[in-house]
């Protein structure tokens, strides 16, 4: 058991080796040197570190994370980032390409969602906007501000609630946390999409918003937008689709004639939506967008001081200083990438992942969650599928384990497109499967920690035994 674990009762944390990994192999650093290190050094120590962690990602053995990967296309984003390597959209008069890298980025993430067809009228006050951010759990932060914010405006509500599938990412939780609002889990179905009826029936006269996702982070399988929507347009309510994981996909898989239900501006009572341009839209980490029809709710996301001994001061997001380079790396992933390349790298991507989950429902003991598209969750009802995730994580392989139901999932990216590392998965899978038939109850990292979880009805005992976990990120020794 890790010196983590041992702080207080409940499950163990993961290893602090598997975080602390350098610290016998290079120097640590407690305080500034006294004489600067030679940069030479300092970047073949770098170089050192991206290639053992490139060896492992590069080959596909990672669920989501790096969503391109080919090395023709980061040597490309790393240029642009390098010519941008002191923007800061905060200073619009030093760097009107930030203003034009950015306002592009939305105006093309909106087109590909819908904006056309939205019958919103480009333009004007009630046109698809919206702003680059820093990530998904950003777009959803602020979109749930914002929605707090315009109803306390404009109906007077002061104590907001916000309603979701319990399948929603945990940033809506964050949002709940960190805003004051009330946050309600709806269950999903059998088919693992969100309760339709339920959510209906959790609607109070203080519900800001409906949300829900195209597709939700664990199973895959996209929530029913359409009824979920048109319900809380006949409500007066506003209606978030959080696309961070599907935003730069669905559209494509769609086009390439795969079953994609709308969940876009298409649909008139989605009023926001969130899509992550650093996953499928193969940018650099550290970009998202997210998306509102009509400029008079974006306004409740901006920060504006008016009063300021410094000067008037605004900023559309969280941040205020923001690098620049990275939406420049949006917007060059974008243009560089284009409908065809988009649509080429869809083709790839879901192609393979059929193949997976083909393969994944031929392996005795397992079962394909649903019929998702690209994210792949299975589940086993004959051995411990936390078990067969230790046995996979041995075979080098970095896989999402997930909690009620326990099941495990595969996200399938352009890396998983490579030749053989389908095969070499579904080979492994198998092995991994065979072995815990063989060794029942075996120790390994995940089963403990999530069997452990199970069976502790003290929520508050989990969340310390992370933070501490956490706590171990930021400790020299």
């Amino acid at each position: 058991m890790t010196d983590t674990a041992k702080q207080g009762s409940g499950p163990p944390a993961p290893p602090a080796a598997t975080i602390k990994s350098y610290r016998q192999r290079y120097e640590t650093y407690s305080r500034i040197p006294a004489t600067g290190r030679d940069r030479g050094d300092i970047l073949r120590e770098m170089t050192e570190m991206r290639d053992l962690e490139e060896a492992r990602w590069g080959r596909g053995f990672a669920s989501g994370s790096v969503y391109h990967g080919e090395r023709e296309h980061i040597d490309f984003l790393n240029k642009v980032y390098a010519i941008n390597s002191q923007s800061n959209p905060l200073h619009t008069d030093l760097w009107p390409s930030a203003v034009k890298f950015e306002s592009e980025v939305v105006a093309m993430t909106a087109e590909m969602l819908g904006a056309g067809l939205s019958g919103a009228r480009p333009g004007t006050p009630d046109e698809i906007c919206g702003v680059v951010s820093s990530g998904g759990t950003e777009s959803i932060l602020l979109a749930m501000k914002t929605y707090r914010d315009y109803a306390r405006d404009k109906k007077g509500i002061t104590r907001p609630q916000m309603v979701v599938p319990s399948t929603a990412h945990a940033a809506f939780e964050k949002a709940a946390q960190y805003f004051g609002i009330e946050i309600v889990h709806v269950p999903v179905g059998g088919d693992f999409r969100a309760d339709v009826a339920a959510t209906a029936a959790a609607i109070t006269e203080d519900t800001i918003v409906l949300a829900g996702s195209a597709p939700p982070f664990p199973h895959g399988i996209i929530d029913p937008i359409e009824e979920l929507s048109e319900l809380a347009r006949a409500r007066g309510i506003g209606f978030h689709t959080d696309a961070c994981l599907g935003g730069f996909l669905l559209p494509w898989a769609e086009k390439l004639g795969y079953p994609v239900p709308p969940f876009d501006f298409r649909l008139p009572g989605v009023t926001s939506i969130s899509a992550d341009t650093h996953k499928y839209g193969y940018a650099a980490k550290g970009t998202s967008a997210v998306l509102y029809r009509g400029h008079e709710l974006r306004h409740y996301q901006y920060f504006a001081s008016t009063d300021w001994p410094g000067g008037f001061y605004c900023s559309p997001s969280f941040a205020g200083s923001r690098p620049g380079a990275l939406v420049a790396e949006c917007w060059a992933a974008m243009v560089a990438i284009g409908e065809e390349g988009y649509l080429e790298n869809a083709r790839r991507i879901l192609e393979t992942a059929a193949a997976i989950k083909r393969g994944i429902a031929a392996i005795p003991g397992l079962e394909v969650m649903g019929d998702p598209l690209f994210v792949i969750a299975f589940r086993s009802s004959e051995v411990d599928i936390y078990g067969v995730l230790d046995a996979m994580t041995e075979k080098e392989w970095s896989l999402n384990g997930l909690y009620k139901p326990p099941c495990v999932h595969l996200c399938t990216t352009l890396t998983h497109t490579q030749p053989g590392v389908a095969e070499r998965f579904l080979a492994d899978l198998r092995d991994a499967v065979a072995w815990v038939r063989e060794n029942p109850g075996a120790e390994g990292r995940m089963a403990p920690l999530y069997g452990m979880a199970n069976t502790i009805p003290d929520r508050g005992v989990i969340s310390d035994t992370l933070k501490r976990y956490m706590d171990g990120w930021y400790r020299l020794a």
